[in-house]
């Protein structure tokens, strides 16, 4: 049970670490960022909720107490994290932009300490301080920022609306089901967005083109799409769901941290993106910071099984875990 658990998390992981690839692929084709994201929100989502009407169809049922949870996890940690990260990564590295919002569980540890005024473990402070030094490193703060300060920016502001997404998360009850709670937050996420996505705008006409993001391979904008909705999004989500059942939360967030090795991989093997050996060795102190702030934090926070009722799923993280134990993790 624990191997598969283990097999499938890591599967999980695997998909989610292609939706910045693909999504250049799609940017190269001629689809902006939030044509991009909002064509990625709205197909997985009517997607899912075919799959869920078909085989369980109550997972699409929503208490009415709970519409401005709904609204908000889909405003926030969905539409805020996807929108921020497609338009982070047409400015830097994939693999880069995957490291910053992974510092996420540092700003949750900031948060509980001074906003619910609660004392995260020392593990936790020592976490946070690791990881912005890794940041410094990653974007090599002594030259002055190398990287393009904009993408930066919008980088950083995928991870605040990630850590709102695991703040929210938390309150989300045990009643919930996981994949209904993903569901409805990718179709409440194109909602929000169709007003400044402006899909009857799309030129839909691109995705029968071949894209070729620079320097990296052609590819059909066609399959990235594809590959983008079904594979990075929906087959992602359903196998994140399926192993939060057989592992713990510390287990799960260490697997999920490979995202963004996959994620830099892909990038460099598609995309042409290396990273150089300042951004590897600075990754490699975010990734131990994050997980090191992850741990302590997710101590703060009731066991899982202790506020789970027989029966009834967990609410799912960014990548449909389970969402009581913070843990690090993207929702690219």
């Amino acid at each position: 049970m624990r191997r598969a658990g283990l097999l499938i998390a890591l599967t999980s992981s695997l998909c989610f670490a292609f939706s910045g690839p693909m999504a250049k692929y799609l940017g190269a084709a001629g689809l902006d960022p939030l044509e991009a994201v909002w064509t990625r929100m709205a197909g997985a989502g009517l997607l899912l909720a075919g799959i869920l009407a078909v085989v369980r169809p109550s997972a699409l049922r929503i208490p009415r107490s709970r519409l401005t949870f709904f609204a908000a996890y889909a405003v926030i940690a969905v539409a805020g994290v996807q929108a921020l990260f497609f338009a982070a990564i047409t400015r830097l590295p994939v693999g880069i932009t995957l490291l910053i919002e992974f510092t996420s569980p540092v700003l949750v540890v900031l948060w509980v300490r001074f906003v619910r005024r609660a004392r995260p473990p020392r593990t936790a402070y020592v976490g946070a301080v690791v990881a912005v030094i890794g940041l410094g490193v990653v974007v090599e703060i002594w030259s002055g920022l190398a990287l393009d300060p904009l993408g930066l920016l919008f980088a950083f502001g995928a991870a605040a609306c990630c850590t709102g997404y695991f703040l929210l998360s938390e309150n989300s009850g045990a009643g919930i089901d996981p994949l209904g709670l993903v569901t409805w937050g990718l179709l409440g996420a194109a909602v929000a967005l169709a007003p400044i996505s402006r899909p009857w705008d799309i030129p839909w006409g691109v995705i029968g083109t071949m894209a070729t993001p620079a320097p990296g391979h052609t590819m059909p904008a066609a399959v990235a799409l594809v590959f983008l909705i079904v594979v990075a999004t929906v087959i992602a989500y359903i196998l994140g769901v399926l192993a939060v059942r057989r592992l713990s939360a510390a287990v799960g967030s260490t697997v999920a941290s490979l995202e963004v090795i996959a994620g830099a991989v892909a990038a460099w093997i598609l995309l042409g993106e290396a990273l150089g050996p300042f951004q590897v060795t600075g990754g490699v102190i975010v990734l131990i910071g994050a997980y090191l702030a992850q741990r302590a934090t997710a101590a703060l926070t009731p066991a899982p099984d202790a506020a789970v009722v027989p029966g009834d799923p967990p609410a799912p993280d960014a990548h449909g875990e389970d969402s009581r134990a913070p843990r690090a993790s993207r929702t690219p």
